[in-house]
C-alpha cells in the first residue's frame, strides 16, 4: 500500500519546549481540537475503506457508552462548519467533497467517516471491577502497533501491555491526569517516531518492531483529551501525520537537529 503523506507537519512536538519534555501536556481551546490537514482526502478514503471492509476491527461501542458517543457526536458536529464542512439536516459534505449521511443512531461510524483523527471513549469501568478508566468505545483506523479489539473494555494498565515502561505507578499518574481533565478545555501532547510502517499499522500484542534513524518517514501523533460535560466521559483523540523529513519547515528541521527523535528501546 502506498504511504499516505502530509505535505507539511502542522505540529512538531520536538519544536516546542512544552511538548518535547515528558509529560509534555499542554492545554488547548476546544475550537483548536479538530483539524483538516493536507492529507485529509487520502486519509479519509482509507478510513472509508476500512470502515466498509473491517468494521469490527476498527470500531467498537459498549452499550454503556452509547450516551457518551451520542454526546461526542453532537459536540463534534457543532465544530465542523468552521473546518470547511457543509452540514444539512440529513447529511454532511466533507472538505473532500464526499457526502456522509448523518445517523445519530450510529454515532461512532458517522464520526469516523467525518473526523480525520481516531478517537477512544474512556469511562469508569461499568462493571466496577477496575478503579481505572476503561476503553468503552471508539474508532481506530490508523493504529501504530495495536488493535482496538484487543484493548476494548480493558483498563489503562491492561491496554498498555506489553509496554514495560507503563508501570502501575505510571498508570496511577495517568488516571489522575484523566480524572483532572476539565470540561470546556482540552489537554494535548505529542509523540514522534521514525518509521517505515504504513499509516494503518495494526499489530497484536507482542508483535513489536520499531524504526531506525534511516527510516524514510517521521510519524507524529497529536494526542488530545477532552471531557464531555454531561456524561463526563473523556475522549482520547489521535491525529496522525506522516511526512518525509524534507517536508519539515526550516524551524522544525533546525529543532529536530538539536532535539533528535529518541528511538524506542
Amino acid at each position: 500500500m502506498e504511504q499516505i503523506l502530509q505535505t507539511k507537519l502542522s505540529f512538531a512536538p520536538w519544536a516546542d519546549p512544552r511538548t518535547r519534555r515528558l509529560p509534555g501536556v499542554v492545554p488547548f481551546e476546544l475550537e483548536d481540537w479538530l483539524e483538516v490537514d493536507t492529507a485529509y482526502g487520502a486519509q479519509m478514503a482509507l478510513r472509508d475503506h476500512l470502515i466498509a471492509t473491517q468494521p469490527d476491527e476498527v470500531m467498537g461501542l459498549d452499550v454503556s457508552a452509547r450516551p457518551a458517543a451520542e454526546e461526542l457526536y453532537d459536540m463534534a458536529l457543532a465544530l465542523l462548519p468552521r473546518l470547511g464542512f457543509a452540514i444539512t439536516q440529513d447529511a454532511v459534505t466533507r472538505p473532500d467533497g464526499v457526502i456522509v449521511t448523518l445517523d445519530r443512531d450510529a454515532p461512532i461510524k458517522t464520526l469516523a467517516r467525518l473526523m480525520q483523527n481516531d478517537f477512544c471513549l474512556m469511562q469508569p469501568d461499568p462493571t466496577g471491577a477496575s478503579p481505572e478508566s476503561v476503553l468503552t468505545g471508539g474508532a481506530l483506523c490508523f493504529p501504530s502497533g495495536w488493535r482496538l479489539p484487543e484493548k476494548f473494555m480493558k483498563p489503562m494498565l491492561r491496554i498498555h501491555q506489553p509496554i514495560a515502561a507503563y508501570t502501575p505507578e505510571l498508570a496511577l499518574r495517568v488516571q489522575r491526569l484523566l480524572d483532572g481533565v476539565p470540561p470546556g478545555r482540552g489537554l494535548m501532547r505529542g509523540t514522534a517516531s521514525r518509521s517505515d510502517a504504513p499509516l494503518s499499522d495494526p499489530r497484536s500484542e507482542g508483535d513489536l518492531r520499531h524504526g531506525s534513524q534511516q527510516s524514510r518517514y517521521i510519524r507524529v501523533e497529536r494526542q488530545s483529551l477532552v471531557r464531555l460535560p454531561n456524561t463526563r466521559a473523556v475522549v482520547f483523540t489521535i491525529h496522525t501525520q506522516v511526512v518525509r523529513p524534507e517536508a519539515l519547515s526550516p524551524d522544525q528541521a533546525k529543532a529536530l537537529a538539536e532535539f533528535p527523535i529518541r528511538l524506542a528501546d
